[in-house]
């Protein structure tokens, strides 16, 4: 039993606000300063753990990328640094303009992944961190998260392929931006690389978008070096000796060329006969060259070889063989002198001299026009 001096003091007035009766009194500074040490300090912590975290591994993937896309060492020790600096060094580190291309979009395009990949992860933390400091009982959550990871598993089989495919391409580098690839049913240049589409324009200007997950073959024709080939059809009685090497000096005369000569690889090279028919002989001459200039300098071959035959007065393959068709006036069945008991007779002696005469014309003019011997006329 209480004092009664005491009795008014702890007298507890009926006006007194809830907060004061739980112990927070909103007028006094003390409460606020206990109120904000406890939870909202926490979360805001967690969010500024975070949000540093998240910063660095951030700028930590993007300086490595970089490093790789410039092709110098992330991490340089004193002994070597001076070996990268040096002239040999940076022209060691960059030999090679297209792997360098290749290689930079390739680690740029990996690195903005594994910024996606850390923004998720992080975040993700971060928002079940602050859940859990809020009283929320985050099981559910957790429970909800892997019934649809099962079920996004199961119902985007085709989407976790394309994305497992175009990861595997990238890091493969088996093509990318610029380069000139087959896919089967679509050819073309590739624009652009993502991991779940790869888009590629064809030579009429269709831009195509290929998923990744559904190629299964592909055909890259502008990595490394590329080849050069002519194919070349001549008369069947050309000598074959001298059209090898009018063929091989057109070549050199390409090679020759102070733009085009600097694409050469190895010396060009002119094969026997590919194919033989009745109507003409088949070669072939072919330059290895740097990646994607093989077109240039096949265009360039076909000009200077179409120059060097005609110089030599070698045909080219054509029809050899001509018809006669012959519109004199036939003869008349009714008449006695020209029937034999056998059947009709042959044709007089100026008819057959005309037919003749017609068939030389027409054997001469063909002659002209190949530069050999004319076929057997019909």
């Amino acid at each position: 039993m209480s004092h009664p001096l005491l009795a008014p003091v702890l007298r507890v007035p009926a006006e007194v606000p809830e907060e004061v009766r739980n112990g927070f009194d909103p007028s006094n500074p003390d409460d606020w300063f206990e109120w904000f040490v406890g939870v909202p300090l926490r979360v805001l912590l967690i969010i500024g753990i975070g949000a540093i975290a998240l910063a660095l591994v951030r700028r930590v993937i993007r300086r490595i990328t970089e490093h790789i896309a410039e092709g110098t060492p992330a991490l340089r020790s004193k002994r070597l640094r001076g070996v990268a600096d040096s002239g040999v060094g940076s022209v060691l580190l960059r030999a090679n303009p297209l792997a360098s291309a290749r290689r930079a979009q390739r680690a740029r395009t990996v690195g903005s992944v594994l910024r996606s990949v850390a923004n998720i992860l992080i975040g993700a933390t971060i928002v079940l961190l602050v859940l859990t400091e809020l009283g929320v009982n985050i099981a559910p959550f957790l429970a909800s998260a892997g019934i649809a990871g099962v079920a996004l598993g199961f119902g985007a089989q085709s989407l976790v392929k394309d994305f497992l495919s175009g990861t595997f391409m990238l890091l493969e580098d088996q093509y990318g931006v610029g380069d000139t690839v087959d896919f089967g049913e679509v050819t073309g240049t590739v624009e652009e690389v993502a991991l779940r589409v790869t888009k590629v324009r064809d030579g009429n200007g269709t831009l195509w978008f290929v998923r990744n997950g559904e190629i299964l073959r592909m055909g890259n024709k502008t990595q490394e070096w590329g080849r050069a080939v002519v194919d070349v059809r001549v008369a069947y009685w050309a000598d074959v000796d001298a059209v090898r090497a009018t063929l091989l000096a057109a070549a050199e005369d390409v090679g020759a060329d102070p733009v085009l000569g600097t694409y050469f690889l190895e010396p060009p090279e002119v094969t026997g006969i590919e194919s033989m028919t009745a109507e003409a002989l088949q070669l072939k001459v072919q330059v290895k060259t740097q990646a994607a200039t093989q077109w240039e300098v096949a265009r360039a071959l076909r000009a200077r070889v179409r120059q060097g035959l005609s110089d030599a007065r070698i045909p080219l393959a054509g029809a050899q063989q001509v018809v006669v068709l012959d519109h004199s006036p036939s003869v008349p069945d009714d008449r006695p002198d020209d029937r034999t008991e056998d059947g009709p007779s042959a044709a007089s002696p100026d008819e057959q001299a005309a037919r003749d005469r017609r068939g030389a014309a027409a054997a001469a003019a063909v002659q002209d026009r190949t530069g050999g011997p004319a076929g057997p006329s019909a």
